[in-house]
């Protein structure tokens, strides 16, 4: 047994990946307890254990996926209005030095323009990245519930 474990890595055992170690433990074919009330306990425990990690690798994992969705909002917010507001400044002072004596608001006002424009859509991206975001956890909330049926069903 040993080596079998040295050859895997350590891993738990293969399972499909929308299978939760309730669903593997419940399903085996030697599910019986062996010896007696103390064997069901660690049988019970052990699985509980094997739940509880998986909750706990999956919400890691959204966690991550969270953390990093707001460091990319944060930037682009960011990058957004500076860049916005300096296009807005060095335009017009650009433009106004340029056409100061023939078409100075006309110049102004085309190149200030462009450059709002260049800001709505920064931020209507980062409008887009913010309403399309899944809910916080979603997949961890789900398998907790699809978790809490499981035990409902079995009693």
């Amino acid at each position: 047994m040993a080596g079998d474990r040295r050859r895997r890595g350590g891993r738990l055992p293969r399972r499909c990946v929308d299978q939760s170690p309730l669903i593997e433990v419940s399903e085996g074919k030697d599910s019986r307890p062996q010896g007696g009330v103390m064997g069901a306990m660690a049988q019970l425990g052990a699985s509980a254990l094997a739940i509880l990690r998986t909750r706990l690798e999956l919400a890691s994992v959204e966690f991550a996926e969270a953390r990093e969705r707001i460091k990319e909002m944060v930037l682009l917010a960011a990058v957004g209005t500076v860049l916005g507001l300096f296009a807005l400044l060095f335009a017009s002072l650009f433009v106004i030095a340029w056409f100061w004596d023939d078409y100075r608001l006309e110049a102004v006002g085309g190149v200030t323009l462009f450059y709002v424009a260049i800001t709505v859509l920064i931020f209507a991206r980062l409008r887009k990245i913010s309403r399309d975001a899944p809910a916080p956890f979603a997949a961890t909330l789900e398998e907790l519930e699809n978790d809490a049926a499981a035990l409902r069903r079995r009693r």
